[in-house]
């Protein structure tokens, strides 16, 4: 109901409409329309009433809300049926991982204002103040076989990468395996868990963790130097809702084209807009430390590395990377 009035109200804009006319179109009491929209201002919707000519919506909260997403959302899968919405949450992963358990639809996604346990790889945490990025899961049950649910974070950064140059024009680029930088600097982190048996994938969960609207100096210091946020790169605020919508959207069209396709398109993708390829790179395992040049990835997603002349295959849960500095040097 809630909807259908939002829906109402914004076909009207700058305009009032009455509280008779939305009752008699929606078939229901006066007396519902006003609970209604006294709810709808308790949620931070600026609803302007007039005794005589009705209601007029003024602005809607800079929250990520359910409403507020599937308007003017271009997907068909993602966020259309089940959206779960959290003003704090420990981590949307594990809450999307205890839905995808309890059943719930392919495209369902769970957000939150603010995390205060978002991890990332390897369960390093995750910075993730109230209102100041986009903290996302998606659960996918994709139709191919469990060995390739480890490209679907590659797919995920493809997806995310283009969504941001494409609303921001910030130019970021993807380091592998599961990072989005901005002049060396972290702006997304990617984070996909799997759920599946031998031969069969139940469900995948993609979470992503975007620095949106972060000033530098919000950052914890031991993260202020290696991260930043859109905001900063693009030298001014930077609207959630419409990067949210067109990452949703970006996501659920890579996602669609390697299940019709394969993923030999979306590898080719994600080399254009790779920042790790061509670098020389730290590889830094449990027990030892070695460095190299970033030459390409293989149909399975690793990182292939020239060292000392050989072809090296990194697999992402074996080792982290990171950019060469000499001194760095065994």
């Amino acid at each position: 109901m809630r909807t259908s009035i939002l829906n109402m109200l914004r076909n009207y804009p700058n305009e009032y409409l009455s509280g008779e006319e939305i009752s008699r179109q929606l078939a229901v009491s006066r007396t519902a329309i006003w609970k209604h929209i006294q709810t709808l201002k308790q949620g931070g919707y600026e609803i302007e009433a007039h005794p005589r000519r009705g209601y007029r919506l003024k602005s809607v909260p800079d929250f990520l809300l359910p409403d507020e997403i599937r308007d003017q959302l271009q997907t068909k899968t993602l966020g259309q049926q089940e959206i779960f919405y959290f003003e704090k949450i420990e981590s949307t992963n594990n809450e999307a991982k205890k839905q995808a358990n309890l059943g719930c639809h392919e495209g369902a996604i769970v957000l939150a204002e603010m995390q205060n346990g978002g991890r990332g790889r390897i369960s390093r945490s995750w910075f993730s103040p109230a209102g100041k990025g986009i903290w996302l899961s998606v659960v996918l049950k994709p139709p191919f076989h469990p060995y390739d649910a480890p490209k679907c974070t590659l797919l995920a950064a493809v997806a995310v990468t283009k969504a941001i140059r494409s609303i921001t024009q910030v130019q970021c680029g993807i380091k592998w395996p599961n990072d989005i930088l901005y002049e060396g600097k972290k702006i997304v982190g990617i984070l996909t868990e799997m759920n599946a048996e031998m031969d069969a994938i139940n469900h995948v969960v993609i979470g992503m963790g975007i620095n949106v609207n972060i000033s530098q100096e919000e950052f914890p210091l031991d993260i202020r130097e290696t991260a930043t946020s859109l905001s900063a790169a693009a030298h001014k605020p930077i609207p959630r809702l419409p990067l949210l919508q067109e990452i949703l959207s970006a996501l659920e069209k890579e996602y669609h084209k390697v299940i019709q396709y394969g993923f030999v398109e979306m590898l080719d993708e994600w080399r254009e807009l790779s920042v790790t390829l061509g670098q020389t790179v730290d590889i830094i395992g449990v027990s030892q430390k070695s460095s190299g040049l970033a030459v390409d990835i293989d149909k399975d997603g690793a990182l292939l590395v020239e060292i000392e002349g050989r072809i090296e295959k990194i697999i992402a849960g074996d080792v982290s990377i990171r950019p060469h500095h000499k001194e760095n040097l065994l």
